[in-house]
C-alpha cells in the first residue's frame, strides 16, 4: 500500500468511525433516558400488582380496547432478557475497547 492509499484507507477509518461513534452517543444518551422505565417494569412484571392485573385481564374485567402488551408473558420477559443480553455485550465491547487502549 503506497502512502496515498494509506492515507486514503485511515480517512475512511476516521469517517465511518466517527458516525459510529457518534450513533451510539445518541443511542445510549436515549438508553439512559428509559432506564427508570425498565426498571419500573422490572419490579412491576411478576409482582403482585402484575398478577392480579394479568387474572382481571383473563377473566375478561378489563376494557377490550385496552393495550395490554405488558400483561403478555413473553413482551416484558424478552425485552427484559434483551436488555441484559446487551449490557452483557456492551461490556465485553468496551472491554475489548480498553484492552487495546483504544482511548
Amino acid at each position: 500500500m503506497d502512502q496515498i492509499e494509506r492515507i486514503q484507507e485511515m480517512e475512511r477509518c476516521l469517517n465511518v468511525s466517527r458516525q459510529a461513534v457518534d450513533k451510539l452517543t445518541e443511542a445510549i444518551d436515549e438508553y439512559e433516558k428509559v432506564l427508570k422505565d425498565l426498571k419500573k417494569l422490572n419490579d412491576y412484571y411478576g409482582s403482585t400488582r402484575w398478577m392480579k392485573d394479568y387474572d382481571d385481564d383473563e377473566e375478561g374485567k378489563l376494557p377490550a380496547d385496552l393495550k395490554r402488551g405488558v400483561l403478555s408473558e413473553d413482551a416484558v420477559f424478552d425485552l427484559l432478557v434483551d436488555n441484559h443480553d446487551l449490557a452483557v455485550r456492551i461490556l465485553k465491547d468496551m472491554s475489548k475497547v480498553l484492552e487495546n487502549q483504544l482511548i
